[in-house]
């Protein structure tokens, strides 16, 4: 006898074998029991989840000579003669092949023949929704009103694109996607019942690449024993068998993708089909990891049963839902969706996986809402790590359009700006904070010593070169604005003739400073009490003593205030 495909040979008998229809079940049963059998049925739902194989049972129960109340017998003459397929009074027509008008005239013709063996003449028509239009128009009357011993089994996976006319005739049942656990338990008594040793994580593999389907995971699993013939069914050889990747591959590439390194991505994938694996298969299983991710992320639970994954994968889950939040997966779910529709029917499968991915690491190369918003989190990202670090705060010279905070109490002043020589020729930078005050606003009169030097007091008199430093050190001590006398510190003076100083300061930023109104008052002041006399202030850069041109400096004046200085950052 020739081999027989698993699917075919554990094809369920009776009621009890159909896994995952209890609903559809049940309410089968209770018909055949109550004698209260429906002239016209709908099966419906996603392959492989026993719509025919029910129609089959139903068959048999109502046509069996000894029924019980888990369905048919499977020993009286009629149930053998249906599961051998040689029972006259149940025909099986492939509505995909036979969808016409004079196959659906045939299917009438039959129907007026009593049946010969069994108490019903039952009818399955399979892929119900290939019979075209007028077909259906020719089978409404015979759907409508059959005789008592016609009963009709519509199969189809498509039941929006039958008649509503259909429709109404029929009882309706619908048949759900089988849960994998359910799926690893039959595959575990089929392994069983074959002698091959596999291990529960890779029937649950399979269970999971059948995506709902019971025939669908049969048969990987016989594919799967057909490749390693005499070997057990590890969770390694499934996955060489199958072309796909363990998910602590997924787990890199994504962590990859949100670090925006390219390069460890697109050496995944080059290894992914250095091993032979299927693209397709690849990227439908990284948009599924995906999906686990988000749900877990939806969910803020680490024990999700929808998720059917071991305990060491649900921790490895959410350790990779930290890293991005819910709207980044779903941007990253998107694009590989778009991508997964290229990629069916495309000859370079990898160069369409290895742009997507670029595109997924790199959100700048797209200008959506989303890639933006997945730009500002890796912005944020990288703040935080920067904030995280300590940050070596650079001097930055005050210009005269900037906010001026205020003063710390002299006591800090003295600790803060020591006497020793500035490597720094620019400006002392004020790093503390608080709002600003009147600077100019003379305050009480310190308890300090002024020293004051006397001057000749005749009308022509002219301060002398030795007497001039002598002056400009009692205007320093005379000074009480702690601004302003960090600043002449910095500056030199020089005489001009008997009423007139003239102060340089070392750079613009400094002159800049000199030259406010308020302060150039002050200076005058400073003067008269030193000098005993009213004194013209004259600004400059440079210093006392050098050739020079008044008013001009060793840079562009334009050029230093456009300058940029960016606090925080490595570079000025």
């Amino acid at each position: 006898m020739s081999y027989v495909a698993l699917y075919r040979k554990f094809r369920p008998q009776t009621f009890d074998q159909i896994k995952g229809q209890e609903h559809v079940v049940q309410a089968l049963r209770n018909q055949i029991l109550q004698d209260r059998i429906g002239h016209a049925y709908l099966f419906t739902g996603t392959r492989g989840t026993g719509k025919t194989s029910a129609a089959k049972i139903f068959a048999k129960a109502v046509n069996c000579l000894h029924p019980t109340e888990q369905g048919p017998c499977n020993e009286c003459e009629n149930c053998r003669s249906i599961n051998a397929g040689n029972f006259v009074d149940v025909t099986e027509v492939d509505a995909a092949s036979n969808n016409g008008v004079d196959d659906i005239r045939r299917i009438i013709e039959e129907v007026r023949y009593t049946p010969v063996k069994g108490k019903y003449k039952v009818f399955i028509i399979d892929e119900a929704h290939m019979i075209t239009g007028p077909a259906f128009n020719a089978f409404l009357k015979t759907l409508e009103e059959p005789p008592a011993y016609a009963v009709f089994i519509l199969a189809t996976t498509e039941p929006h694109k039958l008649p509503i006319t259909i429709l109404s005739r029929c009882q309706r049942y619908d048949f759900r996607r089988i849960t994998s656990e359910k799926i690893t338990e039959n595959l575990a008594r089929i392994a069983e019942q074959e002698g091959v040793s596999a291990e529960p994580k890779a029937l649950s593999y399979i269970a999971r690449m059948g995506d709902g389907s019971m025939r669908d995971s049969i048969s990987l699993l016989d594919k799967c024993i057909a490749f390693r013939l005499g070997d057990d069914l590890t969770y390694e050889n499934v996955l060489d068998t199958l072309g796909t990747v363990d998910t602590e591959v997924f787990s890199r590439m994504f962590s990859s993708i949100c670090r925006g390194d390219v390069t460890s991505a697109l050496c995944i994938i080059d290894a992914a089909v250095s091993e032979g694996r299927d693209l397709t298969q690849f990227t439908t299983d990284l948009i599924w990891y995906l999906r686990n991710l988000l749900m877990v992320r939806a969910a803020n639970s680490d024990d999700l049963e929808i998720l059917g994954v071991s305990p060491d994968n649900m921790q490895q889950l959410s350790r990779d839902a930290a890293i991005a939040d819910a709207e980044t997966l779903i941007r990253y779910i998107r694009i590989l969706s778009e991508l997964l529709n290229q990629i069916r029917f495309s000859a370079s499968k990898q160069v369409l996986l290895e742009i997507g991915v670029i595109r997924l690491a790199r959100p700048e190369t797209q200008t959506d809402t989303a890639a933006l918003a997945d730009r500002i989190r890796q912005l944020e990202n990288l703040v935080q790590s920067r904030a995280a670090a300590p940050v070596m705060m650079p001097q930055t010279p005050f210009s005269s359009r900037d906010q001026i905070p205020a003063p710390y109490p002299e006591e800090e002043q003295a600790q803060m700006w020591s006497p020793e020589p500035d490597l720094y020729e620019g400006p002392e930078p004020f790093l503390y904070g608080g709002s600003e005050p009147d600077l100019y606003e003379s305050p009480e009169p310190a308890a300090q010593e002024t020293v004051t030097q006397e001057m000749p007091r005749h009308e022509e008199a002219r301060v002398s070169e030795s007497g001039i430093a002598q002056v400009w050190d009692n205007m320093i001590a005379s000074c009480s604005n702690a601004r302003i006398r960090i600043t002449l510190k910095k500056c030199t003076a020089e005489t001009l003739d008997h009423h007139a100083i003239k102060i340089f300061a070392p750079n613009i930023v400094l002159l800049k400073q000199l030259q406010e109104p308020a302060t150039t008052s002050l200076l005058r002041e400073l003067a008269k009490q030193a000098t005993g006399k009213d004194m013209e202030i004259q600004l400059a850069t440079g210093e006392a003593g050098a050739d020079r041109t008044e008013g001009k400096s060793a840079f562009p004046e334009d050029l230093l205030q456009n300058i940029n200085f960016n606090i925080g950052t490595e570079e000025w």
